[in-house]
């Protein structure tokens, strides 16, 4: 079966941090880009992240900026989102999609079912 599988979400408190993982089952990731997505209550869903297949080239939306760090290991077929310093206003569903192109954009082949990040005290 083609899935991309999220883990690593939880609760943290503001300040804290955490690694989520975005692991593809049934095929390589090699050639795709990764994008990280989240979606709070009531909100549309957001851009957060972006990496190149090679790694080579990232990008983030600005209120992250300094905060989170996308890498991939594409021997362990794995993405990742290491998450710092953070903040109530992160609190929402991540999700991880992988499109066969050279950088992110729609029309994705692939998503995540998700993973939920609670930042609370």
């Amino acid at each position: 079966q083609l899935q991309l599988v999220e883990s690593g979400g939880g609760l943290v408190q503001p300040g804290g941090s955490l690694r989520l993982s975005c692991a593809a089952s049934g095929f390589t990731l090699d050639y795709y880009a990764i994008g990280w997505f989240r979606q709070a209550p009531g909100k549309e869903r957001e851009g957060v992240s972006c990496i190149s297949g090679s790694g080579s080239r990232t990008n983030y939306t600005d209120s992250v900026k300094g905060r989170f760090t996308v890498s991939r290991d594409n021997a362990k077929n794995t993405v990742y989102l290491q998450m710092n310093s953070l903040k109530p206003e992160d609190t929402a569903i991540y999700y991880c999609a992988a499109v066969y192109a050279s950088w992110c954009g729609e029309p994705y082949d692939y998503w995540g079912q998700g993973t939920q990040v609670t930042v609370s005290s």
